[in-house]
């Protein structure tokens, strides 16, 4: 309860249940990640994950890339904002969890 309520005092965007697994999956688990992929990681539709992208794209979250080999293919990355958000997030989780979240963050940056 206390890193929920941290979250909604602390001003930042209020993301869905979808859209917090969609950018912790694309966080902490090792990519190339495309829509496809990661629809089929939620167990939702792609156009579901598109949906969540937009938002998190226009939130600076995440971005989309073209695949410089194939032009068809697009890649989800992360955004240095992105990752300054979870760390934040982690931050509110409690004395426990945020070093390993955290740490994982940065891993993913690197």
């Amino acid at each position: 309860m206390q890193t929920l309520v941290g979250y909604v005092r602390s001003g930042r965007p209020d993301l869905t249940n979808r859209q917090m697994a969609l950018l912790l999956l694309v966080y902490l688990t090792p990519g190339p990640h495309t829509v496809r992929g990661l629809a089929q990681a939620l167990g939702v539709s792609k156009p579901v994950v598109t949906r969540a992208l937009n938002t998190l794209g226009a939130l600076g979250y995440l971005r989309r890339e073209r695949d410089e080999a194939d032009r068809r293919n697009i890649f989800i990355a992360h955004t240095d904002l992105g990752a300054h958000f979870l760390e934040g997030f982690g931050g509110l989780i409690g004395s426990d969890a945020p070093d390993p979240l955290n740490r994982q963050l940065r891993h993913a940056q690197g």
